[in-house]
C-alpha cells in the first residue's frame, strides 16, 4: 500500500469551493486511476489535505502525471489556494 498526501493552503471562505472540487472527482478517481483505493479528505484550522491510497507507489507518482490530476484537479483547486500545495508519497513497511 503507498499513500499520496496532498497539503493544501486554503483560505476559510475559500473551502466550500474545495471540498466540492475534492466531491466532484473522488469518484472517477476511484474508478479510473489504476491502483487507486481510497481518496479522504482531511480538514484542520491549519490546512487541508487530501490522503489517497494506491496499491503502489509507482502508480501513486503516475497519478500526478494523469489529465484527472493535472487538467481537472489542480485546475479546479488553482484559484483557490493560498500556496503551492506540499506533495509527499509514502509506501507502507
Amino acid at each position: 500500500m503507498a499513500y499520496l498526501e496532498i497539503t493544501l493552503k486554503v483560505a476559510a471562505e475559500n473551502r466550500v469551493a474545495a471540498a466540492g472540487v475534492y466531491q466532484k472527482y473522488k469518484q472517477p478517481f476511484l474508478d479510473t486511476v489504476p491502483g487507486a483505493e481510497s481518496k479522504e479528505l482531511l480538514v484542520r484550522d491549519e490546512d487541508v489535505q487530501v490522503l489517497h491510497g494506491f496499491t503502489t507507489v509507482a502508480e501513486a507518482r503516475a497519478y500526478l502525471d494523469s489529465s484527472l490530476f493535472k487538467q481537472d484537479v489542480v485546475g479546479g483547486l488553482a484559484p483557490l489556494l493560498a500556496a503551492d500545495p506540499e506533495v509527499r508519497i509514502y509506501d507502507t513497511v
